[in-house]
């Protein structure tokens, strides 16, 4: 039988890596935008997570007519009323990468104590296929440490502690992060909705 298609609302290839491993066993074809429109970055001007997420995955149906699942993330520091929140991604600046959203942060977050650097990772994912639109939410809590630890994973991991294990998330493998994370926590949600699809 032939798998029906999904599309990831992303061009994002890390993302596109670790959602096909959180979403592996579903009976879909994962498709990413970049198959269909590699240079279209989406706009993401929401004021929520739940609104990003939800035009991510209505611009990728509306373009691809498959049904598409979207994810919005942001990091949220208590000790920065919530801050970078929707702004993450962007934190340095509309072009940044990675490292130089993490190097910011740590400039930011210079001088306060480790106990007061409690931090949330808050996913939503979004599905909508043109009839029906579905969001989920995922939630990690953890600390921001004064210093980057592990080489896996991607964006603020090297910096996001998890008490309970004694790591940040760059220094757990894909699927011990998956199980606990944000985005595994969300996913898993869509999953069983796609389930039922």
């Amino acid at each position: 039988m032939e798998k029906q298609r999904l599309v990831l609302a992303t061009q994002n290839q890390d993302k596109v890596k670790e959602l096909s491993r959180i979403l592996a066993s579903q009976e879909w074809e994962l498709l990413s935008l970049r198959d269909f429109a590699p240079d279209l970055e989406i706009e993401e001007d929401g004021d929520t997570l739940f609104e990003n997420a939800l035009i991510k995955a209505r611009t990728t149906f509306q373009i691809t007519k498959l049904p598409s699942v979207a994810d919005d993330t942001v990091l949220e520091v208590d000790a920065l009323d919530g801050a970078p929140g929707v702004r993450s991604s962007r934190f340095a600046g509309e072009k940044a990468g990675y490292q130089e959203n993490v190097t910011k942060l740590l400039q930011v977050m210079e001088g306060i104590t480790l106990e007061k650097r409690t931090a949330s990772f808050r996913c939503v994912a979004a599905f909508a296929d043109g009839l029906a639109e579905r969001t989920v939410e995922g939630v990690c809590k953890g600390m921001i440490l004064d210093e980057q630890r592990g080489k896996k994973g991607f964006g603020y991991d090297p910096i996001f502690y998890i008490p309970d294990l004694g790591k940040t998330f760059a220094e757990l493998e894909p699927e011990e992060k998956n199980r606990i994370s944000h985005r595994g926590i969300a996913f898993r949600k869509m999953a069983e909705f796609l389930e039922n699809y």
